[in-house]
C-alpha cells in the first residue's frame, strides 16, 4: 500500500496527533519560556499582559513552524535514525507536502503577527531566526561539527524576540540574557549528541561525538562552556536587571552545571550525559526563573 493511501485511510485523531508531533511541543515550550522571560525582563513599568500575549503566541507559531519545516527537510534523516524513525513523515502519517505547508503557514504567520502586533523588530528578529536555523544549521549537520556553534545563533534567539517587544529595541541586558543561552545549549546540545551517537552516524550528521570517538574534544567543549558560564551568569546582575537573589542563586547554579559537565566528562558515559541533559534544563529554568523574582521583588 502506498503511503498517500495509508494516509487517506488514517482516523481524524492521530492525523492531528501527527501535525501537534511536527511542532516539537517539548522545543517549543522552551522557546516559549525564553521569551517570556526576555519579555518581562525588558519590560518598564507595568507588565502589559495583552502585548506579552501577542509576543508568546508569534513566538510560539514561528517555533512551531520551524520544527515543522525541520520534520520536512530532515526525513531523509529522521528515517535512518531510531529516535526519530516513529515521526510523522518518516512512518508515512503525513504526506512531506503537508509537513511543509503547515509548517510555511505557522512560521509566515507568526512572523508577520509579530510585526503587527509587538513591532518589526520582532517580527524581523523571528523571521531571521527561522531562516537561519533551516538555511543554515540545518544543512550544515552533515558536513560539519561546526553546525552546532552556526545553529547557537538562531538557537539563543528567543529572549531577544522578547525583550524587542516589550521595548522596542536591543540593549546591554538584552545580549546578556542571549549570551548565558548561546553558551548554555553546548553543555545542552552535547549531552544529547553523546548520548545519541550512533543514531547520529548512521544518518550521516556530524554531531561532535560522532567524530569524536573517545569524547576528549566533545566533553572538554562541555565542561569549557559551563565554566564560561559561571562569569557571564553574573552579568544580568552587573547590569542591574537582577539584584542579590539571582546573583547567589545563579552563582549556584552555574557551579551545579559544572560539577554535572565535569561528573560527565570524567566517566564519558550515556547516563552521566542524560544527567547533565536534565541538569541543563533544569538550570536554564532556575536561571530565568531567579532573574525574573528578582525583578518582581524591584
Amino acid at each position: 500500500m502506498s503511503v498517500p493511501r495509508l494516509v487517506a485511510v488514517l482516523p481524524a485523531r492521530p492525523r492531528l496527533w501527527s501535525y501537534l508531533e511536527l511542532t516539537k511541543p517539548d522545543v517549543s515550550f522552551l522557546v516559549v519560556l525564553t521569551t517570556l522571560a526576555g519579555y518581562y525582563l525588558g519590560a518598564r513599568g507595568r507588565l502589559d499582559l495583552v502585548g506579552l500575549a501577542h509576543a508568546l503566541f508569534g513566538t510560539l507559531l514561528v517555533a512551531a513552524g520551524t520544527a515543522a519545516l525541520n520534520h520536512y527537510l530532515e526525513r531523509a534523516s529522521d528515517a535512518r535514525m531510531r529516535r526519530t524513525a516513529q515521526r510523522p513523515l518518516p512512518v508515512g502519517a503525513l504526506e512531506p507536502v503537508e509537513a511543509l505547508a503547515f509548517g510555511l503557514v505557522l512560521s509566515v504567520v507568526g512572523a508577520v503577527w509579530l510585526a503587527a502586533f509587538c513591532g518589526a523588530l520582532s517580527g524581523g528578529i523571528a523571521a531571521l531566526t527561522c531562516a537561519s536555523y533551516l538555511g543554515l544549521y540545518t544543512p550544515l549537520k552533515t558536513r560539519t561539527t561546526l553546525a552546532t556553534l552556526v545553529g547557537a545563533f538562531p538557537g539563543a534567539a528567543p529572549p531577544l524576540i522578547g525583550w524587542a517587544a516589550a521595548r522596542g529595541q536591543l540593549d546591554a541586558g538584552a545580549w546578556a540574557l542571549y549570551a548565558i543561552l548561546f553558551c548554555w545549549q553546548f553543555p545542552h546540545l552535547l549531552a544529547i549528541a553523546w548520548m545519541y551517537r550512533e543514531d547520529y552516524a548512521r544518518a550521516g550528521i556530524r554531531m561532535l561525538p560522532v567524530v569524536d570517538r573517545s569524547g576528549r574534544a566533545t566533553f572538554r567543549q562541555v565542561l569549557g562552556c559551563a565554566l564560561v558560564l559561571v562569569p557571564l551568569g553574573a552579568l544580568p546582575a552587573w547590569l542591574g536587571l537582577a539584584g542579590n537573589v539571582y546573583l547567589v542563586g545563579g552563582l549556584a547554579a552555574n557551579l551545579a552545571l559544572v560539577y554535572f559537565a565535569a561528573a560527565a566528562a570524567r566517566v564519558k558515559s550515556n547516563a552521566r550525559a542524560r544527567t547533565l541533559m536534565h541538569a541543563t534544563v533544569v538550570h536554564i529554568a532556575v536561571l530565568y526563573a531567579l532573574m525574573m523574582l528578582d525583578k518582581l521583588r524591584q
